[in-house]
């Protein structure tokens, strides 16, 4: 029987001739992917890759066993973690199979981790939101307000904003944000918005929207620590917070407040309305359960 926990090493001639394969294959799956998403598909993937090295394991020699292997290594990690690390392997070696590098993926037939139906991330409540408002509005910090209510934006997006991607569209005031894949939204600003961003810029005419310290472009490290000094001073007790919780409270709040989950989507620029379902904390609320929906229709005699 064989025992997979003791990789094979694969002969050290056969790993030289095909380095520049590999580069090849690599290059043409990370091709697919701009900006954020090839960054973070590029660390995915050298995190495989780092690990058939240690193990002398010729990525292209590589079959289901070594891949459920790894799966196992990395479950220390969060489940939507493991999921989407092996999901980067996945497509490496279906772009393998498509260009002809590879016969088969190993990856086909691998049992993928269970992602819970809920998000693991909890967003701030009601009542905090409105705590860490207030003490943006309050703060002596300019970006303080903008970046709290930068309604729901991905912290790579809001960091990422120009003064010159501010401007006007059939009446509204809006921002132009690059997203993911480098797809290009136009969203909307309430007043309160665009007053807390008229804030921010504070007369510039150009520039990032959120400045660092130093008069440069504010990282997602200097959000995470402006975002907790902020939880400090409005006495929101939360574990470590973070900017992703802003965007998870901004979707639970428009679904809390009964907004249509496809609208809510949209805001959300989610590809699969799944993902906005597992962002509601309150979908399993028994007081917005269906059956009373449809007792009250069948009650109204229509």
């Amino acid at each position: 029987m064989v025992n997979y926990n003791e990789l094979v090493p694969a002969q050290a001639s056969a790993i030289v001739s095909h380095a520049d394969r590999l580069r090849l294959a690599v290059a043409a799956y990370l091709a697919r992917f701009t900006g954020t998403s090839r960054d973070h598909n590029d660390s995915d993937l050298r995190c495989y890759l780092t690990w058939c090295r240690e193990r002398g394991l010729d990525r292209f020699l590589a079959r289901r066993p070594h891949l459920e292997l790894y799966i196992q290594e990395i479950r220390r990690f969060r489940p939507s973690t493991v999921s989407r690390r092996f999901s980067v392997i996945a497509g490496f070696y279906r772009t393998c199979v498509i260009d002809g590098v590879m016969e088969h993926s190993p990856a086909e037939y691998v049992r993928r981790p269970a992602v819970p139906a809920e998000s693991p991330t909890l967003g701030f409540t009601h009542l905090q939101f409105e705590a860490l408002l207030t003490a943006a509005r309050q703060s002596a910090n300019r970006n303080d307000f903008a970046l709290v209510a930068m309604l729901g934006l991905r912290i790579f997006e809001a960091t990422g904003s120009d003064i010159g991607d501010l401007g006007e569209e059939h009446g509204h005031r809006i921002l132009r944000v690059c997203g993911k894949g480098g797809k290009v939204v136009l969203v909307p600003l309430p007043p309160a918005v665009g007053r807390a961003i008229d804030r921010a810029v504070h007369g510039r005419a150009y520039g990032p929207i959120l400045p660092g310290n130093r008069g440069t472009r504010m990282d997602r490290h200097a959000a995470t620590r402006r975002l907790r000094r902020l939880a400090e001073a409005a006495g929101v007790r939360i574990t470590r917070p973070h900017p992703p919780m802003l965007r998870h409270t901004f979707v639970t709040t428009m679904l809390d407040a009964g907004v249509d989950l496809r609208d809510v989507q949209i805001a959300a620029r989610h590809a699969d309305p799944r993902t906005t379902m597992r962002y509601d904390r309150a979908r399993k609320n028994l007081d917005r359960h269906p059956n009373y929906i449809l007792a009250a229709y069948m009650a109204s005699g229509t």
